[in-house]
């Protein structure tokens, strides 16, 4: 038997073979239209035939030496049956435990991207452990290795673009932090133009394997095991697979798109957000003082950050008691949220639910909340511990708490924080119960209160992938705003997920990599390549720069449509002379330029205007971009010209279709 699945303008075909599912081939519609490209011939040696085929998802049972996607004590599928409904459905069973398992396919809808996962029943009588439950495996055919990117970093240093050859073994990458985290994205690309990626905001891993006649074996899924009850099910995230033939860039595009139908259709609002401007030291005089100011350059939405509940003086008290501290707010939170929003702008609060001090009053009623081993010390990451979401009590606690507040206040915009990964835990399916509670919660807010925007945000960028882009607004890449780190944060996110997620502010921040100065104007182009914020202490702005971000609110504003919602395509990067965006939306073209070297002699030496060649133009279409006509095909072949000087080192050109 055979299938196949059609995308926008790919398709995804899997054969019956025995005992599993094998990959026939992936791409471009009608590459079907011949024998798979993954078939092998002649005697496995040494291994079994599992360890070499191009398994859809394999139990250890079948695939015992190189890589199995469900652990489970030898276990053996049998074919069951198949259905195509809503994408295809395959179903296996193993006779000896009664273990059902149902492999799920799809397009998302309109898009490219095949969205893949498993259902797992328990049919026997008796429970059955599960070591490691994966959700797919992708096939990818490498005659001469793999050349495999992935996005990697720190704290403030996410979104590193890095490439590895691999012409054989093992490559991997995840977290076991019980959240995303900051050293891997769960996102890999293979050859650049098969891309992977894991919708889950726990741990979890991408192993690469390359094997020695040709092919790399993508496998990703999240980390733990579970002990299934009879009549039990689980289900693992999504496992999404993309192709494009125009490299990684191309990839991105793709992400871009199924993001975008996956996400809210709203309008981004550009924010003001208080933290580094007072830290802790919340007022609402001071609050007020800065509301007007941001007001003023054209700002939407007002973000009240840390510091506004009692207890929360600095970072070691606070946390879980979310009351308005009326210390600060003496005429009441409610006056000052109305003060706020009579100034024709909206209002925003950030929140960190799922954490607690020892200093709070929460704590003191509630220890066992938190993550604990009995009798051992605990571990305080950033004075806080974490509380175990995966509890009905703690659930119900952070529901009721976040709803209560957005009940109680007009709040148009909430900042989620989450400061410090997961430690003493040691049930098995400690991660998946945390993560379920979690999207329970904010599909809960989403359902209740849709007018409210949510911020993901994780000490920066710790928790960025698919499940959390869709169940959130925006997403806050790294705390690091500082011009130069920065631009290569936002490029390698590009990469992955699309500007309509991507908040970006403009700081005075110093750089912490790449210490070289760039002027306010570079601020503001590149916090324009996603969704603008300012998170200036503006209070200490001259008069000509707080002009300066008047002109640059209302310039992003006139294109927003076009940032948040274009065609991407990534011109250069940090590392090259060139090093630009262009957004393609209709007849509207932006283009964010940006210098990341050195001038060119200002004059007193020969030199060239830097061009940036555009795609997606007609050829034979005519345009203009500041006060000049181009050809599309001088566009796409010569680009277009930019020139740095000592007072221009950032550019945003409208280019339009006449």
């Amino acid at each position: 038997m055979k299938w196949t699945l059609t995308g926008a303008t790919t398709e995804y075909t899997v054969t019956l073979a025995d005992e599993w599912l094998e990959l026939h081939s992936w791409g471009p519609i009608g590459v079907s239209d011949g024998p798979s490209p993954l078939a092998f011939h002649g005697k496995v040696q040494y291994l079994t035939r599992g360890d070499v085929a191009p398994v859809e998802y394999a139990t250890d049972g079948q695939r015992p030496f190189l890589g199995a996607d469900l652990d489970a004590g030898g276990l053996r599928w049998e074919f069951v049956s198949a259905e195509e409904t809503d994408g295809l459905r395959v179903t296996f069973v193993d006779a000896l435990t009664g273990l059902r398992g149902t492999q799920c396919y799809r397009f998302g809808h309109g898009t490219d991207v095949i969205e893949r996962w498993v259902e797992v029943r328990n049919d026997g009588r008796d429970p059955v452990s599960i070591g490691s439950l994966g959700s797919a495996a992708f096939s990818v055919p490498t005659p001469d290795g793999a050349r495999l990117g992935y996005l990697c970093g720190q704290w403030s240093q996410e979104f590193t673009w890095s490439e590895i050859d691999l012409p054989r073994g093992r490559f991997e990458i995840g977290s076991a932090q019980g959240v995303t985290g900051h050293q891997f994205a769960p996102y890999l690309t293979v050859d650049g133009t098969y891309g992977v990626q894991l919708a889950w905001s726990g741990s979890w891993q991408i192993v690469a394997d390359v094997d020695a006649v040709g092919t790399t074996r993508v496998r990703a899924g999240s980390v733990g095991g579970v002990l299934l009850a009879p009549g039990e099910t689980v289900t693992t995230p999504i496992a999404a697979g993309a192709y494009s033939a125009e490299g990684v860039d191309g990839l991105g595009r793709v992400w871009h798109a199924y993001e975008r139908l996956r996400s809210r259709d709203r309008v981004r609002p550009v924010i003001y957000n208080s933290w580094e401007a007072t830290t802790f030291d919340v007022t609402a005089e001071g609050q007020l003082a800065l509301a007007d100011i941001a007001a003023d350059l054209g700002v939407e939405t007002f973000v009240v950050d840390d510091g506004w509940f009692v207890g929360r003086t600095d970072d070691h008290g606070g946390l879980g008691d979310w009351t308005p501290d009326p210390a600060k707010f003496p005429d009441g939170f409610a006056a000052f949220v109305d003060a706020v929003r009579a100034k024709g702008l909206g209002f925003g609060l950030w929140v960190e639910p799922e954490m607690v001090n020892p200093a709070s009053e929460l704590y003191a009623e509630h220890p066992d909340w938190v993550y604990r081993i009995e009798g051992r010390p605990q571990t305080q990451v950033r004075n806080q511990y974490l509380l175990d979401l995966g509890r009905a009590d703690v659930f119900e606690f952070v529901s009721s708490t976040l709803e209560g507040l957005l009940a109680e206040y007009p709040i148009d915009y909430l900042k989620w924080d989450f400061n410090r990964p997961r430690t003493e835990s040691t049930a098995p399916d400690a991660d998946r119960r945390h993560v379920a509670n979690l999207y329970r919660v904010l599909d809960r807010l989403r359902t209740n209160f849709p007018h409210v925007t949510v911020e993901g945000c994780a000490a920066g960028g710790a928790r960025v992938d698919l499940a959390t882009a869709e169940r959130t607004d925006v997403l806050w890449p790294s705390d690091n705003t500082a011009p130069l780190d920065r631009l290569r944060i936002q490029h390698g996110f590009l990469a992955a997920h699309a500007p309509h997620l991507m908040s970006s502010w403009v700081t005075d921040a110093p750089g912490l990599f790449d210490v070289r100065p760039r002027s306010l104007d570079f601020r503001f182009v590149l916090a324009s390549a996603g969704v603008l914020g300012i998170g200036a202490d503006v209070g200490r702005w001259s008069s000509a720069e707080r002009e300066t971000a008047r002109t640059w609110v209302a310039r992003y504003k006139a294109v927003r449509d076009v940032i948040t919602g274009g065609t991407v395509y990534r011109i250069g990067s940090p590392d090259q002379a060139r090093c630009a965006v262009q957004y393609t939306l209709g007849s509207r073209t932006v283009v964010l330029a940006w210098n990341t070297g050195t001038l060119d002699g200002l004059g007193h030496v020969p030199g060239r205007d830097l061009r940036l060649p555009l795609s997606g133009l007609s050829a034979a279409a005519r345009y203009r971009a500041r006060g000049t006509e181009f050809s599309g095909a001088h566009l796409a072949t010569v680009g277009l010209p930019v020139r740095w000087t000592a007072t221009q080192d950032a550019e945003m050109i409208v280019v339009e279709e006449l």
